[in-house]
């Protein structure tokens, strides 16, 4: 996903995208093209995308929603995708890309934060070749930025964890201490201090972005520290895994992870992705590409909260339902203030927001949170 460095990543987030993995069939009618002055006729099968996931696309969380997001491209558009999954964020991710390039893809989508240099390097290479990354800030003219806008359904989503605890303690397993993340566990914490203002988030860190088996043991420690609702920000569903195990509650990330969890999952923060890919496929397609670092929120669409479960508390869904109209209506965001880090130092006055700057920056822990960023 993201790696170190994120510390000015997203200002600039999604561009238009473009996929490939699999096959599909069907045509399109031509679609005439302006280029230096002529009109040229692009189709479906003049598009081939390539999609790069760092982990396994049955992984339940961030490189299947990924893959989800492919697969709506290859059945609205109808244009061949090919995808490598588990590909670390080292050199090995220039050695793919090239091979899909040289298998006709002229759309990459590299789908992690530490593939950026090397997609970077890439675009270079490559001017004819249209490249998307995810989560990173780099640029070029053939190259574009993505993300969303998650901390909107985090806030949500701490709005459930809140209503749910009993013990007032509620864990959080997290991967990097990146400002992505730390801006996501305060979204999360403001969300339960709204509807709880007793409850505190208590934060574990793995230094993992993909390792089952240790989010699953920082899950299950956060659970013997009295933790009764586990949320979390991996790749994988570990967390979930050891509240169903212990008996507790769980929040989701990535995809809906209530199959995993069927006992224990309240709700999860899901992404979006296919909207997004199908519209980056079609600027290709129909030439009107233009780099561009792209993010938005719940207003897009590109991210949520997966439906309530049954282990939902009841009065949750008229909570989360009437915060979510608020938010699309530009009525309540998830940085608004007050907001009161750990040292009690007011970060963000009544009457404003943090702004975009500085949730990018994030280094800091809102007031309810116990744990460090080290």
């Amino acid at each position: 996903m993201f790696k170190k460095g994120l510390k000015k990543v997203l200002a600039m987030t999604i561009a238009l995208a473009c996929v490939f993995t699999g096959c599909a069939s069907g045509t399109a009618a031509p679609t005439p093209v302006e280029e230096n002055g002529a009109t040229s006729e692009v189709t479906n099968q003049d598009v081939k995308a390539g999609f790069i996931f760092m982990g396994p696309v049955a992984d339940g969380g961030w490189s299947q929603s990924h893959n989800e997001g492919r697969l709506q491209v290859e059945e609205e558009l109808g244009i061949e995708t090919l995808y490598k999954e588990s590909v670390p964020e080292t050199q090995e991710v220039e050695k793919v890309a090239r091979d899909m390039i040289d298998q006709g893809c002229n759309v990459i989508f590299a789908a992690s934060f530490g593939y950026m240099d090397y997609i970077e390097k890439l675009a270079k290479e490559f001017p004819e070749v249209k490249f998307f990354h995810c989560s990173g800030y780099k640029t070029a003219e053939n190259m574009s930025n993505y993300f969303g806008k998650i901390e909107d359904a985090r806030y949500l989503s701490g709005m459930v964890a809140g209503l749910k605890t009993e013990s007032n303690q509620i864990g959080y397993v997290a991967a990097m201490p990146i400002p992505e993340v730390i801006r996501g566990i305060n979204a999360f914490a403001l969300g339960v201090k709204a509807v709880n203002p007793e409850a505190q988030v208590k934060v574990s860190w793995t230094n993992a972005w993909y390792d089952p088996a240790k989010e699953k043991e920082a899950g299950t420690a956060l659970i013997d520290q009295g933790c009764d609702v586990l949320g979390q920000h991996q790749n994988a569903a570990g967390a979930q895994q050891a509240a169903e195990e212990k008996g507790v509650w769980s929040i989701g990330y990535h995809a809906d992870m209530s199959a995993v969890a069927p006992n224990a999952n309240l709700t999860s923060v899901v992404w979006n992705w296919g909207p997004y890919y199908v519209n980056a496929v079609k600027s290709v397609m129909d030439g009107t590409f233009k780099s561009e670092s792209y993010w938005e929120g719940i207003n897009a669409g590109i991210v949520d909260i997966s439906p309530l479960t049954k282990n939902a508390p009841a009065e949750a869904a008229a909570v989360v339902d009437a915060a979510k109209q608020q938010m699309l209506d530009g009525a309540l965001h998830a940085f608004q203030g007050p907001i009161v880090d750990q040292t009690g130092t007011e970060r963000v006055p009544a009457g404003s927001e943090l702004s975009n700057e500085d949730q990018l920056a994030c280094d800091w822990f809102v007031d309810n949170v116990v744990g460090e960023i080290n």
